[in-house]
């Protein structure tokens, strides 16, 4: 295996990674908020202030969340793997 073959094998195994421990935090979170709303309906209903409840603000976190993992892995790609890829771009010229 060449150099550029294993440098790509990496940054693709580091994609992998980064990808799949984001989708783990997501699934958590999603899921986490899900039996919330199956096995603590009450806690759900507290209400923070007038028109506010626990269970909205949680399920608006978990969408403020999403965004913020998806920003994560722009900002990585964006970052680590464009220089990369360019790197290796740069090389077999």
């Amino acid at each position: 295996m060449t150099e550029r073959q294993r440098a790509v094998t990496a940054l693709a195994a580091a994609q992998w990674r980064l990808a799949l421990a984001l989708t783990a935090a997501m699934m958590a979170i999603y899921f986490g908020f899900v039996l919330l709303v199956a096995f603590a309906k009450p806690w759900l209903g507290i209400l923070l202030r007038p028109g506010l409840s626990l269970g909205t603000l949680l399920g608006a976190l978990v969408i403020v969340a999403a965004w913020a993992l998806v920003w994560i892995y722009v900002r990585w790609a964006n970052t680590h793997y464009d220089a990369t890829v360019a790197s290796l771009k740069d090389r077999s010229r």
